[in-house]
């Protein structure tokens, strides 16, 4: 079987996860990260010169990172989740971030070495894809992070080094890229024989310690996270920026697990947390650091009944965006070409031509949904709605949606395909591959440090 890992699929969720609008600013938070005060300085110092943009933090095999390069990804960060950008808030991240980068930086003299050329059209179409997902104009994304002071160039670094670094893991697993039908046949076994066992979506934040005996500073940094993430940072968001799993490239999600995949004391935790309401654990020591979780989902392996809809929409697009105090005469034909569907449209062939005479805005076939996944409101429209009976108009600032449902059928979502745990093996694998890479990067590496900074 081909590689076919999310993982390592060029769609990088990392990249995808990224808004511009979905989190609301928040206050900053008390627990700070303090900086090192340089040697001679006491407490009662006047305030020091503003240190200057280019002044070098680190060099990394010769490779200088500036005060500028780290300030520009805290910039990017704190404006992805909607985070106020203050002082406080760029010296609670700049150690981590200066961790992040080194690694990035690591990372990138890797790709290099391998003769990897990631092209302007992979980076081109990464920013495509990041303004299509907020509905943004073709180069209004550049537009933006100039107004708030942010260098195209730091998001433009990040995309190339996720993206080479796809490429390089796919190189050191070479035959190991395939899943073989045998591996898949055991581990259904496996899933066979835990029948009846809990198991659980779970989503992850990585928090990596060098040192055991001293993790006063990653833990201060994970609690600082927790407290950014309870506020309503995008958990997707944060773990794209700052987990240090593999699983960043998804936005922190690991998919479906089970007790015996984890660490007891993840176990222990994951038993307690409301499920589906985004409650955030405290840290977890884990081997080799500290874990954030959220449980996204739980059910018994082998029985989640549920059932699986297809559905046609068809979407009749206003000119201008809807004042429900004072519509306009367009949008009231169109209100009532929608009402007109709805007495003369019985079948899902007929809703796929109106949204394609209607330009098509949204797709006429969104694939196959589960119905009890769907937000409530959704529900309460497509849950008792008739085959090939279309729906009431349903009315948004930007136009009309009309929706049919074409099949509806039970299905067991506790049953994985083989494609599904294909996915999840090579997930392990790509995992342990990242993580024995990149130890062996920092062994080979030399890292000079100019201002102090623990486990770097």
């Amino acid at each position: 079987m081909l590689l076919r890992s999310p993982a390592l699929m060029c769609s990088l969720a990392a990249l995808t996860v990224f808004s511009l609008s979905c989190a609301p600013a928040m206050a900053t938070s008390h627990t700070t990260i303090k900086a090192v005060t340089p040697a001679g300085h006491t407490g009662n110092a006047a305030p020091a010169t503003p240190e200057p943009d280019d002044m070098i933090l680190a060099v990394i095999n010769n490779i200088p990172l500036t005060k500028r390069d780290v300030d520009n990804r805290g910039k990017l960060f704190a404006l992805s989740t909607g985070l106020q950008i203050s002082p406080e808030l760029m010296e609670r991240m700049r150690s981590q971030i200066i961790r992040q980068m080194i690694d990035e930086r690591l990372r990138t003299q890797e790709i290099y070495s391998r003769h990897i050329n990631i092209s302007p059209e992979q980076i081109a179409a990464a920013i495509a894809n990041i303004e299509k997902r907020n509905g943004m104009a073709p180069n209004a994304l550049r537009d933006r992070l100039a107004s708030d002071g942010v260098s195209l160039t730091t998001l433009i670094d990040q995309i190339r080094v996720q993206i080479g670094w796809i490429q390089v893991l796919r190189q050191d697993l070479g035959a190991h890229g395939r899943v073989t039908a045998k591996e898949i046949a055991q581990r259904e076994e496996a899933l066979r024989r835990e029948d009846g066992r809990p198991e659980y979506n779970l989503s992850e934040i990585f928090v990596k310690v060098d040192d055991p005996r001293h993790a006063e500073e990653e833990l201060a940094f994970t609690n600082t996270v927790i407290q950014e993430l309870r506020k309503g940072a995008p958990f997707p968001i944060v773990a794209a920026q700052f987990s240090q799993s593999q699983t960043a490239l998804q936005g922190g999600s690991m998919g479906w697990v089970q007790e015996d995949e984890l660490d007891p004391a993840v176990v222990n935790i994951i038993r307690q947390i409301p499920v589906g309401v985004n409650a955030i654990s405290n840290p977890i020591k884990v081997p080799g650091g500290f874990v954030i979780i959220t449980v996204n989902g739980k059910r018994i392996i082998g029985h989640q009944p549920g059932h699986v809809v297809t559905v046609r929409q068809a979407f009749l697009p206003f000119s201008t965006p809807l004042n429900p105090q004072h519509p306009t005469a367009q949008q009231e034909q169109v209100l009532q070409k929608a009402v007109h569907y709805g007495q003369t449209v019985n079948t899902c062939q007929q809703v796929e031509d109106i949204n394609k005479e209607s330009g098509e805005k949204r797709p006429s076939d969104p694939g196959e949904l589960p119905l009890e996944s769907m937000n409530p409101q959704m529900q309460e429209v497509i849950a008792p709605l008739p085959l090939n009976k279309l729906s009431r108009p349903l009315i948004t600032p930007d136009g009309i949606s009309l929706i049919m449902v074409c099949s509806k059928k039970e299905k067991n979502f506790a049953s994985r395909s083989p494609s599904e745990i294909a996915d999840q093996l090579m997930s392990e694998r790509v995992e342990q591959t990242a993580r024995q890479l990149d130890n062996d990067l920092h062994r080979r590496a030399i890292i000079n440090k100019r201002i102090k900074i623990k486990g770097v």
